[in-house]
């Protein structure tokens, strides 16, 4: 069996870890198969490297461009592959054979202003479409996508494979005295302090966690801080402003990108960890969080419940008051937080990417027919 594998994301935040652990475990798991992997040119030598099965096709076209849809599909029926993996929801039209498409979200259907153009919704919806009743199967990262994906389009249910995400195993692995030593020196972090990590954009809701922030702040005087940890922080002025309107600039912290040894340490060292997100096909970083003993606060909301069981404190993310008081009760009550950082740590047990992607091998051989 040859499969087709479009990685050309493979350093994106999302789509970039499904993709490196979709390869890294296929490298473990599969040396009879073969795959041909869509990247650009300066990730061959590390992407081939990884199994002697792997071969690379060098492809520069733009993402959710005219070229993608005509270069994939012709280096696919070159390659004469069995069957194209997707890793989202732009599966060319002209593609060959079986195929497989991952639709992690419809955030691009509930959010359209995140696109880069104005008839990205449009383009989105009918790519969608396209790959939905196309593809052979459909794979998503939660029931929660998997309900999204059959309210938008008219697809039977039993095509949509849920197969979760999983965490970096270095999550999982405590960092030495050292090294967390290090990171809360750079830092100086010497006070408590409650953590979000993700991007900012409107519907990961941080500026409602700001708002929460400030109402804690009114009863919390114990040099409490608030690290925010994501990129594109100024695109969003809204959250600086929000910052300077409740008089919280000494205690607002915005770290943009971290490393992930760094942000390992960053979730050990949090009195909380709070996610108070609107929408979330998977949601990776309260799991993250909960792999490295970190209380969890996040939302009753989308994917997020299916992730977190109850081993997280859930909130409803339109009420600041309510994301105030689980903080409160998180660092004031030592009981409440050790209970959930032990709930954490085995709820982060039950995902694991080696059980996700030998699923995902067995459905290219079912669609394959092999």
């Amino acid at each position: 069996m040859r499969v087709a594998i479009d990685i050309r994301k493979l350093h994106d935040f999302g789509i970039g870890t499904y993709i490196r652990n979709l390869l890294r475990h296929l490298a473990r798991l599969d040396r009879e198969n073969e795959y041909v992997l869509f990247c650009y040119p300066e990730d061959g030598a590390s992407v081939r490297a990884l199994a002697a099965n792997f071969q690379t096709i060098s492809n520069r076209s733009g993402h959710y461009s005219l070229r993608e849809q005509l270069s994939l599909p012709l280096a696919a029926a070159r390659a004469k592959v069995d069957v194209y993996h997707a890793p989202h929801y732009v599966l060319p039209i002209l593609t060959p054979g079986h195929q497989v498409v991952t639709i992690h979200d419809c955030i691009h259907l509930m959010f359209p202003e995140y696109l880069p153009y104005r008839l990205g919704k449009g383009y989105a919806r009918a790519m969608m479409y396209s790959a939905t009743h196309r593809a052979d199967r459909i794979l998503t990262v939660s029931e929660s996508s998997k309900r999204d994906i059959l309210r938008f389009f008219p697809v039977k249910p039993e095509k949509i494979s849920v197969i979760h995400n999983a965490i970096d195993e270095q999550f999982r692995v405590s960092p030495t005295e050292d090294a967390i030593e290090r990171v809360r020196e750079r830092y100086q972090l010497t006070n408590p302090f409650v953590l979000y990590v993700g991007n900012v954009k409107p519907h990961k809701n941080v500026e409602r966690l700001i708002e929460a922030f400030a109402l804690l702040r009114r009863k919390a005087t114990n040099g409490l801080k608030l690290v925010i940890i994501g990129d594109e922080i100024s695109r969003f002025q809204t959250l600086r402003r929000a910052v300077h309107r409740h008089k919280l600039h000494k205690h607002v912290r915005f770290l943009g990108f971290v490393p992930d040894d760094t942000l390992s340490v960053l979730y050990r060292l949090a009195g909380v960890f709070v996610f108070p997100s609107l929408y979330e096909g998977f949601g990776l970083p309260p799991l993250e969080a909960m792999a490295c003993g970190a209380p969890v606060i996040t939302s009753n909301v989308s994917s997020l419940p299916e992730v977190v069981g109850d081993a997280a404190l859930l909130v409803d993310p339109y009420s600041s008051e309510a994301i105030a008081d689980a903080m409160r009760r998180v660092l004031t009550d030592s009981t409440l937080s050790s209970c959930l950082r032990a709930k954490g740590l085995a709820r982060a047990q039950d995902f694991s990417w080696e059980r996700s992607v030998a699923r995902t091998l067995d459905i290219y051989r079912e669609v394959a027919h092999v």
